[in-house]
């Protein structure tokens, strides 16, 4: 199989960015950092995490893995915390969440995705 660069380099942003979502719910899970193991796994998983979106900058302009990578997890956290942690589904944070994905998907339309 022949996968080009940019393919591969997006790839990496996916799990950059489940990395980063995985430390934040560690972030969480410690308890306000009273929690060893959670705390741990926050640490490597954030390291991890911007380790690789430092990788996908080197293809991938910076504006535009930026707003992806808070986007998406932004995203990706709030679906968590709704789901996981119960936290509410409100309209407000809804429509929000939306705002954030037309924002996202707005700078890749104008930087030719």
């Amino acid at each position: 199989m022949n996968y080009d660069l940019k393919s591969i380099t997006w790839v990496l942003l996916v799990v950059a960015i489940m990395l980063e979502v995985s430390g934040t719910v560690a972030m969480k899970l410690s308890d306000g950092f009273t929690k060893l193991i959670p705390i741990m796994a926050m640490l490597v998983f954030y390291a991890m995490g911007l380790s690789l979106l430092a990788l996908t900058l080197r293809v991938i302009d910076l504006s535009i893995a930026y707003a992806v990578w808070s986007g998406l997890g932004t995203v990706l956290i709030t679906v968590v915390g709704v789901v996981w942690f119960k936290e509410p589904a409100t309209v407000i944070k809804i429509v929000s969440i939306i705002l954030i994905v037309v924002g996202v998907v707005g700078l890749n339309l104008e930087n030719g995705g």
